[in-house]
């Protein structure tokens, strides 16, 4: 099954990889900034994200087989392969796999090293999303609150919203798949495995996903790695900060 994709402008193909619990759409307005710099560029969902597929399989395995089908089927060459958090791990996976089809890669604020589980409550706020009862984006909102706290965090996760039929809502993402497997999104690169083209390594300043011990981990993976920090942002960089982060990606990829 092909992954859904939203393909802006034209030019060297742009891949962008949303992370967990994300869709393709995120990254529109950025997406729109570099398809105007001469880029083909593919806002992604990844498998029981978005508009893609759902499948109870759940893996980076699966999520990097479905984006080398992809580029199979669109007869990309050589791509610049950007993905954030879940995207990066798979983004990750995915140029180790397949060094030729990757010209660039550049990773959001995210390492290749082991992360706990961390989104249980996010996931169970999802999961009490009544349907029968909600009939309006505020009121998810207010029952998802008891959850997630953060406004910005239920305002990206309340995209995944949509009018299954005239008036009744639904959510785009397969929850059911996704908190099966939830214990995925932490899982490390395999030991050993090495990229050695050009990668850029972007986190933000006020997030804690890649740390000072991360560095060396990164340079065994990739030791062609660069790793960069965009100042006024956590782990939501691109969104928090669009600008130093558009900036450090064309920096990379003028290269």
């Amino acid at each position: 099954m092909m992954l859904y994709s939203n393909i802006l402008g034209e030019g060297k193909p742009f891949i962008l990889l949303h992370g967990f619990l994300g869709m393709g759409d995120n990254w529109k307005t950025l997406g729109m900034r570099f398809a105007e710099l001469g880029f083909e560029v593919h806002l992604m969902d990844q498998r029981n994200h978005g508009r893609s597929f759902h499948s109870a399989e759940f893996s980076y395995e699966f999520m990097a087989q479905d984006l080398k089908l992809y580029i199979e089927q669109k007869h990309l060459d050589e791509v610049i392969l950007l993905g954030h958090s879940m995207g990066g791990k798979t983004a990750m996976l995915f140029a180790v796999q397949n060094p030729k089809m990757v010209d660039k890669l550049i990773v959001a604020d995210i390492s290749p090293r082991y992360y706990p589980a961390h989104h249980d409550s996010i996931l169970r706020g999802l999961s009490a999303l009544n349907f029968d009862i909600i009939k309006s984006r505020a009121e998810a909102d207010e029952t998802l609150k008891h959850y997630v706290p953060e406004y910005g965090t239920r305002q990206f996760l309340l995209k995944n919203l949509y009018w299954e039929t005239k008036d009744r809502l639904g959510l785009r993402l397969n929850l059911e798949a996704l908190s099966d497997n939830a214990n995925e999104i932490g899982e490390p690169l395999p030991a050993h495995s090495t990229f050695e083209k050009k990668t850029l390594f972007l986190r933000g300043d006020k997030s804690e996903y890649i740390g000072v011990q991360d560095e060396s981990i990164i340079k065994a993976h990739f030791p062609n790695a660069t790793l960069a920090t965009i100042s006024n942002a956590g782990h939501w960089l691109h969104a928090e900060n669009p600008n130093d982060f558009f900036e450090a990606v064309m920096d990379f990829v003028k290269e």
